[in-house]
């Protein structure tokens, strides 16, 4: 008798973590009560508005009026977190100093300091008998209760994004890499423009996306500095509030539907941008 074929079942390959049913279920759960079910809610509240009353009021000159300063003021705020974030992140990288370790946790303080105390410092501190509004007001310029003071409150809220985004590609990034475009004979201006900022550039688009996204929604920072004027430097969140304090759920929603569909365009242009961003840096190393 011939002896019987051995049949080998390969063998499942070892997961470093078990038990994914369950943690996909729980991670599912809290996103769809966290992300999934508010954003229910709101589509549930535009439904009660026709295309016409959803566009009068969306397109409320007062509403529109705010629509531009926030974007322009997340717009300018955004840019100089660019500037400023990419210098920090490079400072806490690539030098040793005394007070870093200090310098670098104060990079998250504006995650950890509620957004209604850091405007009220703001604005207390920029008025015009403020510490620093009375330097400034010699040169004829106001922050406190002006379209500069709303940039400032998301700049200082939103700088994080920038900061946190850059500084771990700035880690990966061997020194070598620098110090090599430096023996080439590249000066500091080139080697930088040339061979770092290449690696750094989705990291900081992407950081200063965060930012401007981070600020179009900020309520808490700016309110308290903005003086909320009407067709000046009233932003977009309080006009949302004021619906809401009027009891009208659609159009706050409606309202809030521009910043969510502005938001999210944005994040998925980004992506987008750096997917074919990394391929095309990837295939022309290679």
């Amino acid at each position: 008798m011939s002896a019987p074929a051995l049949s080998f079942t390969p063998a499942r390959p070892m997961q470093v973590l078990p038990g994914f049913g369950l943690s996909l279920g729980i991670s599912l759960t809290f996103i769809s009560l966290v992300l999934l079910l508010p954003l229910t809610g709101l589509v549930g509240q535009l439904s009660e508005l026709s295309l016409a009353e959803y566009w009068q009021v969306i397109s409320e000159p007062r509403v529109v009026a705010s629509y531009l300063t926030t974007m322009g003021a997340a717009a300018a705020a955004a840019l100089v977190n660019a500037a400023f974030g990419l210098l920090l992140a490079w400072v806490l990288v690539r030098y040793e100093f005394p007070g870093k370790r200090l310098l670098d946790a104060l990079m998250d303080l504006p995650f950890a300091l509620p957004t209604a105390v850091a405007g009220i410092t703001l604005a207390t501190l920029y008025s015009s008998n403020g510490w620093m509004g009375k330097l400034l007001a010699p040169l004829g310029i106001e922050v406190s209760y002006t379209w500069l003071g709303i940039a400032l409150a998301m700049a200082f809220t939103s700088i994080p994004f920038v900061v946190r985004t850059v500084q771990p590609i700035l880690e990966d990034l061997p020194i070598e890499v620098d110090e090599a475009a430096m023996t080439l004979g590249a000066r500091d201006g080139v080697a930088f423009r040339r061979v770092i900022l290449p690696h750094l550039w989705p990291a900081l688009v992407t950081g200063t996306g965060l930012a401007f996204v981070r600020s179009l929604g900020e309520f808490g920072a700016v309110i308290f500095i903005a003086g909320n004027m009407p067709f000046e430097t009233e932003i977009t969140s309080l006009m949302i509030f004021v619906k809401l304090q009027e009891y009208d759920y659609a159009g706050a929603s409606a309202i809030a539907s521009v910043v969510l569909a502005t938001s999210l365009m944005l994040l998925l242009v980004i992506n987008l941008w750096q997917g074919r961003f990394i391929r095309r840096l990837h295939g022309g190393n290679g």
